[in-house]
């Protein structure tokens, strides 16, 4: 249920029309809660038809404008009372690991060169973070709007520097065995 969650947040910081809310979630929501553009199309039906956002008025004729929603007082309830509520960490699922596992039963073939582009795919991430990072967080923006999105791209970052660190253990470990 967290998709509307995420939509509803978007629309909170900026009313937004569908695809500029795609757009934002290809560059900021969706490097920790992804969805497709269908997806996002699909859930503002949903949180239009019930009551917990609308279209904007427009001054041009509907056919073919793009229209721009806003959250109503509904939606802005329903997105406190679910960022109140507690909720467990969800157990992680990752291939790689499940891969590995694997290896350990029937050999290690290919896996250096996949720990490889795992460690490389993590140090570009972890690159972008940083550039986010200083481009949108200098030391004078403190508000606690801004501490608070700095806190989760600083779990980004974290979880980068947890998965470069890790990957570089299992290459040294792997390397030794070949």
């Amino acid at each position: 249920m967290s998709l509307p969650h995420a939509i509803l947040t978007a629309l909170l910081e900026k009313p937004s029309s569908g695809l500029e809310l795609t757009r934002r979630f290809d560059r900021s929501f969706g490097f920790f809660w992804s969805a497709t553009h269908q997806q996002i199309y699909r859930e503002l039906g949903k949180l239009e038809q019930s009551g917990a956002i609308r279209a904007l008025p427009s001054e041009a004729p509907a056919r073919g404008q793009k229209k721009e929603y806003e959250v109503l007082p509904a939606g802005r309830a329903e997105l406190a009372a679910w960022a109140a509520a507690g909720q467990d960490p969800r157990p992680m699922r990752d291939p790689l690991l499940l891969r590995m596992r694997a290896a350990a039963v029937v050999g290690t073939d290919g896996l250096t060169a996949e720990l490889r582009r795992h460690l490389d795919l993590h140090e570009r991430q972890l690159e972008m973070y940083e550039g986010i990072e200083r481009r949108d967080f200098p030391p004078e923006r403190d508000s606690e709007q801004d501490r608070l999105r700095h806190l989760v791209l600083r779990g980004g970052i974290e979880l980068e520097t947890f998965w470069i660190r890790w990957l570089t253990q299992a290459l040294d470990t792997v390397d030794g065995e070949e």
